[in-house]
C-alpha cells in the first residue's frame, strides 16, 4: 500500500470520527458553558444550574454522537438504532462513554443497514412500516443489551488503560511531545482526525473530572500560525509579505487555520517553528495547569477564551503567547536565513487546495489534463442527477471551447474510454468497479458549479492549444430518430405542499400514473432510488426517478413538474429544501430536451426563484420550452 493511499485511508477514517462530533460542537459548547460558568470554582457558581453538568455529559453529549454516527452510516434508521445501542453502553459504564459512543454508534446504523439490505424487495405491500418499526426496535434492544454487557465494560478497560498512558505523558512532562505530530498533521488536514477524534473525547473524559482539560487546546492554540504569519508580515516577501497580514486576522481572529498552512509548504523548513511554538504552548498549559471546559471549534481566540474557565485563564492566555513569540522567533531566523522560497504562494496554494480536496473525498488519481476527451457524470440509474450535473458541465466546457465530449450513463454502463467519472460520494466505489482507469471525482452536490468551474479551469489551462469544439455526441445523433419530449400544461403543478419528501415523491409519481407515462409500481421504484442516494440537487430542485431495473414499468418518455414554493426537505442540511421536485420517466434520451433547458437557467438565481414561486403555467411553458 502507497503512503498517499494510508494517509487517504487516515483522512478519511479522521473526517468519519470528526463528522461525529462537529455537528454536535454547540451541544459541547453549551455544556462548556454552564460549567464554565456555574460550577463551584465558576465565574459565577449557582448549585442549581450546575445540577446540569453531570446529565449533559452523561447522557445527552454521548447520545447525540451515537445518533450522528448511526445516521451517517444508514440516514435516520441508522441514527434511531445507534442512538438505542449507545444507550447501553452509557448504562453499562461509570464514566462518560464518548469513546464508546464512537464505536455503537456506527455499529448500530451498520447492523440495521445490513438487515435492510438483506430483506429489500422481500417485504410484501403493505407490511413495510410494521417490519421497519419492529425491526428497528428489536435489533437495538439487541445491540443495546450486547453494548451493556460486553462493549461498555471493553471500553471502560480500554479508557483506564489510554488514562494511565495519558497521565504517563503528563507526569513526565512529556506531552509537548506530541506537537512533533500533531503540528505536521494539521498541514495534510489530519487535524479533525485527531482533534476530534482523539483529544476531544479524551478532553471531555478529564473535564467530567476536573471541569476543564488541556486535551482541548493542543491542537487549537492559534499561537503557532499567529507567530509564523508575523514573521512573513515583518520579514517575508512579495505576495506571501502583503497577503500575510490578512491571513493572521482571519487565522487569529476567524480561527480558520486552514488559511497559514501554505504559507509552511513553501517553505517546508518552518515547520520546525510551528513544532516549537506548538510544544511551548503544551508546555505552558501543563505548567500552569490550564485548559478549556469544552472544545474550542474554531479555532479563534474568542472561542478559546470564551470556552476558558477563571481558573485556568491566566495560563491559557500565556499559552498562546508564549506559543506565538517562540514560532516568530523561530520563523524569523530561517526566513532571514532562506536565501530563496522553495515555493511560491500560489504553488504551495495548489498543493494546499489538493491535500484539502483529497481530505474531502475527492479522489486525485494520476491524469494528463491534455488528454481528456470524454468526461461522464455518473448516477445510478443514469437520469435525473446525473444528467443535470452533466448539463451544468456541459455548458461551462462549451463556454470555454474545450474539445471534450460530456455526458451522463447509469454507473453499470460506464464505458472503457471515459477519461473523467464524476460521481455523489456514495456511489464512488462503485465507479471505480466498472470504470477502473478513470480518473474519479466524488461530489455531495450534482449541481456543484464550483466544482465544475474549477475542473473546467484546470482543463482549459492544460489545453490551451486545444480546437474549438465543433460538435458534441449529442449533435453528432441523428435527432428526428429521437422524439424529443415536449412539456406541456398537464404536466406542470404549482403551488403544491408536502409534509415530507417522500410524499412530494409519490405524488410525482401518481402524476406519471395519470398521464400515462408509467405503470403504478413506478412509484415504489422512485421511493427505492430515493434510497440509494438523495435525488437532491442543490439550488432548490430534486429529481426523483426510478431505478435502473424499473425502465420496464416505462411506458412512454414523460416528465411531471412540481413546485413547492415553502419547500420540502430532501437532503441532510437544514436548508437542503427542494421547491422544484421533477418527476421523470424515460426509457432512453428523450427526456434530455427538458433537463437542457432548466440547467441552461441554473446559473441565473433570478431564473431559479421565478420557477420556484411563479403561479403561472405559462411563464413556466416559456422559460422550459
Amino acid at each position: 500500500m502507497t503512503s498517499s493511499n494510508i494517509k487517504l485511508k487516515v483522512q478519511n477514517f479522521g473526517r468519519f470520527l470528526s463528522n461525529m462530533v462537529m455537528p454536535n460542537i454547540g451541544a459541547f459548547i453549551a455544556w462548556g458553558f454552564i460549567t464554565a460558568i456555574f460550577i463551584p470554582t465558576g465565574w459565577y457558581p449557582n448549585e442549581t444550574i450546575a445540577k446540569l453538568v453531570s446529565p449533559m455529559i452523561t447522557y445527552l453529549l454521548p447520545l447525540l454522537i451515537g445518533y450522528t454516527g448511526g445516521k451517517l452510516v444508514h440516514g435516520e434508521r441508522g441514527a434511531v438504532v445507534g442512538a438505542i445501542t449507545t444507550m447501553g453502553v452509557i448504562v453499562g459504564a461509570d464514566i462518560p462513554m464518548f469513546l464508546g459512543a464512537m464505536i455503537v454508534g456506527p455499529l448500530g446504523g451498520w447492523v440495521i443497514k445490513q438487515f435492510d439490505k438483506t430483506i429489500d424487495g422481500k417485504v410484501k405491500s403493505g407490511f413495510e412500516m410494521l417490519v421497519n418499526n419492529f425491526s428497528a426496535g428489536i435489533i437495538g434492544m439487541l445491540l443495546a443489551l450486547l453494548s451493556f454487557f460486553a462493549i461498555g465494560p471493553s471500553v471502560v478497560v480500554a479508557s483506564s488503560k489510554l488514562t494511565l498512558a495519558v497521565n504517563f505523558l503528563v507526569e513526565h512532562n512529556l506531552l509537548p511531545l506530541t506537537s512533533i505530530i500533531i503540528e505536521p498533521a494539521k498541514i495534510l488536514f489530519l487535524n479533525n482526525a485527531i482533534n476530534h477524534g482523539i483529544f476531544s473525547p479524551l478532553g471531555i473524559q478529564q473535564a467530567a473530572e476536573h471541569s476543564q482539560s488541556i486535551f482541548f487546546l493542543i491542537e487549537a492554540n492559534p499561537g503557532p500560525g499567529l507567530g509564523l504569519l508575523l514573521a512573513y508580515m515583518l520579514l517575508g516577501k512579495g505576495s506571501a509579505k502583503s497577503s500575510a497580514s490578512g491571513a493572521a486576522i482571519i487565522h487569529f481572529f476567524g480561527g480558520i487555520h486552514e488559511i497559514y498552512f501554505p504559507y509552511v509548504l513553501m517553505n517546508p523548513r518552518l515547520i520546525i517553528a510551528v513544532i516549537l511554538g506548538g510544544m511551548t504552548g503544551v508546555f505552558t498549559l501543563t505548567l500552569f495547569g490550564a485548559g478549556l471546559s469544552s472544545p474550542a471549534s474554531p479555532g479563534s481566540i474568542i472561542a478559546v477564551l470564551a470556552v476558558t474557565p477563571k481558573s485556568s485563564m491566566f495560563g491559557v492566555i500565556i499559552s498562546v503567547i508564549a506559543a506565538t513569540m517562540v514560532t516568530f522567533i523561530v520563523s524569523a531566523i530561517l526566513l532571514k536565513t532562506t536565501k530563496e522560497a522553495d515555493k511560491s504562494l500560489e504553488e504551495a496554494k495548489s498543493n494546499i487546495s489538493e491535500m484539502k480536496n483529497e481530505s474531502k473525498g475527492i479522489v486525485n488519481g494520476t491524469l494528463d489534463l491534455t488528454k481528456v476527451k470524454k468526461i461522464i457524470v455518473a448516477c445510478d440509474a443514469g437520469m435525473g442527477s446525473s444528467a443535470m450535473g452533466a448539463g451544468v458541465l456541459r455548458k461551462k466546457v462549451q463556454d470555454a471551447d474545450l474539445d471534450i465530449f460530456v455526458t451522463n450513463v447509469a454507473i453499470n454502463n460506464l464505458p472503457d474510454d471515459v477519461d473523467i467519472v464524476i460521481t455523489h460520494k456514495d456511489l464512488t466505489d462503485r465507479a471505480k468497479q466498472h470504470a477502473p482507469n478513470a480518473h474519479h471525482i466524488s461530489l455531495t452536490n450534482f449541481l456543484d458549479s464550483q466544482l465544475y468551474s474549477q475542473l473546467v479551469a484546470d482543463l482549459l489551462s492544460s489545453q490551451a492549444s486545444s480546437a474549438t469544439i465543433e460538435t458534441t455526441l449529442e449533435n453528432n445523433q441523428t435527432t428526428d430518430t429521437i422524439p424529443l419530449f415536449k412539456l406541456s400544461q398537464q404536466n406542470i403543478f404549482l403551488g403544491l405542499t408536502a409534509r415530507n419528501k417522500e410524499e412530494a415523491i409519490r405524488f410525482a409519481g401518481q402524476k406519471l400514473v395519470d398521464n400515462g407515462y408509467v405503470t403504478p409500481t413506478y412509484i415504489e421504484a422512485m421511493l427505492e432510488r430515493e434510497k440509494l442516494t438523495s435525488t437532491y440537487l442543490g439550488e432548490s430542485i430534486a429529481v426523483p426517478h426510478g431505478t435502473i431495473e424499473s425502465k420496464d414499468d416505462v411506458i412512454k418518455t414523460g416528465i411531471v413538474f412540481c413546485q413547492y414554493p415553502v419547500g420540502v426537505q430532501f437532503g441532510d442540511g437544514e436548508d437542503d429544501k427542494a421547491k422544484i421536485v421533477i418527476g421523470i420517466a424515460a426509457h432512453n434520451n428523450e427526456h434530455l430536451d427538458v433537463i437542457a433547458k432548466l440547467t441552461n437557467a441554473l446559473d441565473d438565481e433570478t431564473i431559479i426563484a421565478k420557477l420556484a414561486t411563479t403561479n403561472n403555467i405559462e411563464e413556466v411553458l416559456a422559460i422550459l420550452s
